[in-house]
């Protein structure tokens, strides 16, 4: 069902003059498990070609900082693929990809934690976030800083770990000690056994920011363990073993640090990778959305523009958390464009609909998810279609 409706975006006539020769900016996000950004946006344009065929259209590939960062950077900058070996969640060995640019003294580095600690690398029988580790992503770190880069942007998501960021910082150098000084595997079961920290060995860090899309608190009812951790494989009779776990790493890094960043809007992101990032690497955390979209231009883009079509897999609640097609309205209105999104679904469209002038999705017409995930680019062509035909 298209829904669509008047917001006073532009003054209808002016729209009328302007729409045969449009720039229309496509910008979505990822359709999880069926199409990446660039996939989806090529899609939308093929949909809105066929009824604006002279309009101008202009694809941005974007990410609120989860899965599908890399794509959203590799699709719009002169970043070369890095290839590195590292550690997955378990300790096995992985291929991770990452992204690199130079540009005179700035040399920057993209990185998407899920390409080692991701949840996508750990079938669900092996799933154990008691012995699961963000090594890997302190080895990515590692990588980038041998490249020599100035600037690190990790987005972080999608990830089989618990462990607050420990991993990483053990990959950097810190040691996690024992009351005996002995040292211990930097996993969370060794963590109530942690009594100080060593950081002498610790190299001095680029500059690091991370993109991130929930804002959850490393700790309580609303913290990593209790919030992600039952998707991850923590069994509900352990859920307030892990809590503790992360409770007593977080008051021995805050004893160590003088600092405590376990309250910190997004600390719980990526099972407590927000925080570790923070506390470990002094690292910025920026709303996902607003990094990326920054980092690529992404007002100019909209601001230049007749027409926003935004998107990503399902348009819901959560969207109005920071995700990818709400951020792209709030520039699109600022600048008085008017925006439209498309999604596989689109759950409570009354609540969504203050925010774009239509929507449309692939879940339409007896279309069911497994139809959809399986034809997902045809389908949302053709919501695209549909979409733009009400436009005209």
């Amino acid at each position: 069902m298209v829904c669509k409706k008047s917001t006073g975006f532009l003054d209808e006539s002016t729209f009328s003059t302007k729409k045969w020769r449009m720039r229309i900016l496509i910008a979505p996000d990822k359709f999880k498990g069926s199409l990446s950004a660039k996939q989806a946006a090529e899609a939308i344009a093929r949909g809105f070609s066929k009824v604006f065929p002279s309009a101008t259209c202009t694809l941005l590939p974007l990410a609120d900082g989860g899965e599908g960062l890399l794509n959203a950077f590799q699709d719009n900058g002169n970043f070369t693929l890095q290839e590195t070996q590292v550690r997955d969640a378990l300790g096995r060995p992985a291929t991770a990809s990452w992204l690199l640019k130079k540009e005179s003294t700035r040399v920057t580095a993209i990185i998407e934690s899920s390409q080692a600690n991701g949840l996508w690398r750990i079938a669900a029988p092996d799933r154990n976030p008691a012995r699961s580790s963000t090594y890997g992503v302190g080895e990515l770190i590692n990588a980038a800083i041998s490249a020599g880069a100035t600037e690190i942007l990790i987005g972080i998501g999608g990830s089989a770990t618990n462990d607050a960021g420990v991993g990483v910082a053990a990959a950097l150098g810190y040691h996690f000690l024992d009351a005996s000084n002995q040292e211990l595997e930097p996993i969370p079961e060794n963590f109530l056994k942690i009594t100080r920290i060593d950081s002498t060995q610790v190299p001095t860090l680029p500059t690091i920011r991370v993109a991130c899309d929930v804002k959850n608190p490393l700790l309580g009812p609303r913290g990593a363990t209790r919030v992600y951790g039952p998707q991850k494989g923590i069994a509900p009779e352990n859920l307030e073993t892990a809590e503790a776990a992360m409770q007593h790493i977080s008051s021995i890094a805050a004893e160590h640090f003088k600092s405590d960043f376990s309250e910190h809007s997004g600390a719980g992101a990526a099972g407590g990778l927000g925080f570790g990032l923070m506390t470990f690497c002094h690292a910025t955390l920026e709303s996902g959305f607003d990094c990326i979209a920054k980092t690529l231009n992404a007002e100019q883009h909209i601001a230049a523009a007749d027409l926003v079509i935004t998107a990503e897999g399902s348009l819901d609640s959560q969207t109005l958390e920071g995700k990818t097609p709400i951020g792209v309205s709030q520039l699109a209105r600022k600048h008085g464009i008017p925006v439209y999104a498309l999604a596989g679904k689109i759950s409570d469209p009354e609540m969504l609909q203050a925010h774009f002038h239509g929507m449309d999705s692939i879940l339409n017409g007896g279309v069911t998810l497994e139809q959809a995930i399986a034809n997902a680019s045809e389908l949302l062509e053709q919501a695209a279609t549909r979409l733009a035909t009400t436009i005209s």
